[in-house]
C-alpha cells in the first residue's frame, strides 16, 4: 500500500501594517513587497490542491472497483480504465498549472537579491541572505517533488491501460504496483522535504522582519498534512 503526495505547505501571509512615505522606503521594505509579492502569486495554487485530492480519491474509487470485477467484465474495466485515465490526464493539468505558479513566484522573489546586497546592518544581512538560500532550496525541491509525482501518474497511466488487457497476469500487474509503490514513497519523501523548508523559510522571514524593525501582522494560511491510502495489490 502507498501513499498519494500530502498536502503542499503554503507560505505565510504576513501583512505590513504601514510602509514609509515612498521616497523614505527602506531596502528591507522593499525585499518586504517582494517576498509577500511572491506569497501572493503561490497562493493561487493552494485552490488547485483540493482539486488535486478529490481526484486522487475519485481515481481510487475507480481502481477499487476494477480490482472486485472479474476479466469476465471486460467492457466494463475498460471503460472504468477510461475513466480513470481522463482523471489522471486532469491532474497532470493540475500540476501543470501548479508549476508554472510556482515558477511565477520564484521570479518575484528572486528581485529581491540585489536588495540583499544593499543591506547595510550585518545581522539583518546575514539573516536576508540565509532566507533567500532557504527558499532557492525550497523551489529546487519543489522541482522534485513535481517530477517524482508527474512519474507516478505516467506509472499509473501505464497501469489502466495493462487494465484492459484480458491476458493479463497477476505476476505482471502486482510487478508494476509495486512499482507503482516505490514510485509513491519518493514522492512523500519529496512533499516532506518541501515542507519542511517552507516552514524554516517562514521562521528565517518572522527572524528578519524582526531584525529590521518592520511591523507586520501575521494572516495564517491553514493547511492540511494528511496523506491518503493508496492501492494495494
Amino acid at each position: 500500500m502507498f501513499r498519494t503526495r500530502k498536502a503542499i505547505i503554503i507560505l505565510n501571509l504576513i501583512i505590513l501594517i504601514a510602509l514609509t512615505a515612498c521616497n523614505n522606503t527602506t531596502v528591507e521594505e522593499e525585499i518586504y513587497t517582494y517576498l509577500e509579492e511572491a506569497v501572493r502569486i503561490e497562493s493561487e495554487f493552494i485552490k488547485q490542491q483540493d482539486k488535486i485530492t478529490n481526484l486522487e480519491a475519485e481515481e481510487q474509487q475507480i481502481y477499487n472497483e476494477i480490482i472486485e470485477l472479474g476479466m469476465d467484465k471486460i467492457d466494463r474495466i475498460v471503460d472504468l480504465a477510461n475513466k480513470a485515465m481522463d482523471n489522471i490526464n486532469k491532474r497532470s493539468e493540475l500540476i501543470a498549472m501548479e508549476k508554472e505558479n510556482i515558477e511565477s513566484s520564484k521570479e518575484e522573489f528572486q528581485k529581491t537579491k540585489e536588495y540583499i546586497e544593499k543591506i547595510k546592518d550585518k545581522d539583518i544581512k546575514k539573516i536576508a541572505e540565509k532566507l533567500y538560500k532557504k527558499m532557492e532550496n525550497r523551489y529546487s525541491s519543489y522541482n522534485k517533488l513535481n517530477e517524482t509525482y508527474i512519474v507516478s501518474l505516467e506509472l499509473e497511466m501505464e497501469l489502466y491501460e495493462m487494465l484492459q488487457r484480458q491476458d493479463l497476469k497477476q505476476e505482471v500487474l502486482t510487478e508494476h504496483i509495486n512499482k507503482i509503490n516505490k514510485g509513491y514513497e519518493k514522492v512523500i519523501k519529496a512533499n516532506e522535504k518541501f515542507n519542511t523548508y517552507t516552514i524554516e523559510y517562514n521562521e528565517l522571514k518572522r527572524e528578519f522582519y524582526e531584525l529590521a524593525g518592520i511591523e507586520v501582522t501575521y494572516e495564517e494560511q491553514p493547511s492540511t498534512d494528511e496523506g491518503m491510502n493508496k492501492k494495494g495489490n
